[in-house]
């Protein structure tokens, strides 16, 4: 068979030194490779997948929409299935939250989202407002206004001098944190550090905040105390910033509730989400007091992109969210995502995994050199990529980040499965993940890497 690896494949692969399995079939939460192999997505791809591969529903949709008409540019149109799409979205939304704008990826509406800020403060009047706060840890994607609003050094580091400044405050990573997210006075834990930042640009600098309701790859599914964020939503009340709720990662019902910033009983000022999996699709949502500035005084938002509004990928966004409310399949995060967290706590009694915890069918297990003192493993052993090989060769697909503890070390995976995940699977994505776990240490402890 192909060997499918740089350079015999004509493809560019993002990494350079591995062989690429070529999976020709899916099924619910399972992937098959051109050999015959089963891999159990535990992460849907890169948390998208979440009503499984090979949705028959789903592909009928972009079907009868790719029939109809396959592109049209926003700039001289709209169709059904932007409108449906923007309607039924809207219902689900936190208060005020009903304009949506769509494009095609986390990356690109982080951009939109922190520049439809910076445009809504020059339309009304503070254009000194400029300044982004963002955590640390925390990621945001990969073009360069989101990179540089992410803490994640390894990836920014080649393009420094192409990244915009951006102030990062610690963010509330209770495994992380001196107080074990336990004192209600600590700076990162309680949002005062926000407040400093604040202070020290001077409010009439700031223009956002933007933050994840629930960490995402880079602090692997942390979830902060739950008055963090009615702390956030008061001080940038107070100082006149914007709060950005990224929820690319943990939107759309994977912690158990339609957006992850439900519970805290907040709404952010502007938010993003809403991938289907099955079309590259993305939006922001803000509320009409920030659109109708610009509309009443420039009257265009001063980003666009080729494929915004596409409408097969609306027309999946669609079949989707209807999908999710008919078959109450965020109820189902939530009850699944119980069995789920219960199960993979459980594998604190491993060596070496450190802590889990999540919310929903989103949860992150932290492995640790040292499980007293929580102290990493040294960067240069590579535990993370050692288990995430295991794993996938265990036929368990997981999702790996590093860096998180002191920018350098740090070593977890997430595992955020499809919403139709079965007890059943979720048992055997935790017997699976047992076993890859005692062949990394293994191969680490020898030396392997």
């Amino acid at each position: 068979m192909t060997d499918y690896r740089y350079p015999e494949s004509h493809v560019f692969y993002r990494k350079l030194g591995r062989r690429y399995p070529r999976i020709v079939r899916g099924e619910g939460c399972w992937l098959y490779d051109e050999r015959g192999k089963g891999y159990l997505d535990a992460v849907g791809g890169a948390y998208v997948a979440n009503l499984g591969h090979s949705n028959p529903e789903m592909a009928e949709a972009l079907a009868r929409q790719a029939g109809e008409f396959g592109y049209v540019s926003a700039t001289a149109f709209t169709h059904g299935p932007v409108e449906e799409l923007a309607r039924e979205l809207a219902a689900t939304l936190p208060r005020g939250l009903d304009k949506l704008y769509f494009l095609s990826s986390g990356s690109e509406a982080v951009e939109a989202a922190l520049k439809l800020a910076r445009q809504y403060w020059i339309e009304a009047g503070k254009p000194g407002k400029h300044r982004i706060i963002a955590l640390n840890p925390s990621y945001h994607g990969n073009t360069l206004l989101a990179l540089s609003a992410s803490a994640r050094e390894q990836y920014k580091l080649p393009f420094r001098e192409w990244l915009v400044e951006v102030e990062h405050v610690p963010a509330p990573y209770p495994y992380r944190c001196g107080c074990r997210g336990a004192d209600a006075t600590c700076p990162a834990c309680s949002g005062a550090a926000l407040e400093d930042a604040i202070r020290r640009a001077g409010a009439d600098t700031v223009a956002a905040f933007i933050a994840e309701p629930v960490g995402g790859s880079s602090t692997g599914a942390s979830t902060p105390r739950p008055e963090y964020f009615r702390a956030i939503r008061e001080i940038c009340d107070r100082y006149d910033v914007l709060f950005v709720a990224d929820e690319i990662l943990c939107g759309a019902g994977r912690t158990g509730s339609w957006w992850a910033i439900e519970p805290y009983g907040v709404a952010p000022d502007l938010g993003k989400g809403i991938s289907g999996g099955y079309a590259p699709l993305s939006a922001v949502a803000a509320p009409e007091r920030i659109v109708d500035v610009i509309a009443n005084g420039s009257g265009s938002f001063l980003h666009a992109q080729t494929f915004s509004f596409h409408p097969v990928a609306c027309a999946a966004g669609l079949a989707a969210v209807r999908m999710l409310k008919r078959d109450r399949l965020v109820e189902r995060c939530a009850t699944l995502g119980r069995i789920l967290q219960r199960r993979l706590a459980a594998l604190t009694e491993l060596p070496h995994v450190g802590d889990v915890r999540g919310r929903g069918l989103l949860a992150g297990i932290e492995f640790v050199e040292d499980k007293a003192t929580r102290a990493p493993f040294p960067r240069a052993a590579k535990f993370v990529e050692a288990f995430t090989e295991a794993a996938q060769e265990a036929g368990l697909v997981v999702w790996p980040n590093v860096g998180h503890a002191d920018g350098v070390n740090g070593d977890l995976v997430v595992v955020a499965p499809p919403f139709i995940i079965t007890e059943q699977e979720i048992e055997e994505l935790a017997t699976r993940f047992a076993s890859a776990h005692a062949v990394a240490l293994k191969s680490v402890k020898a030396g392997v890497r």
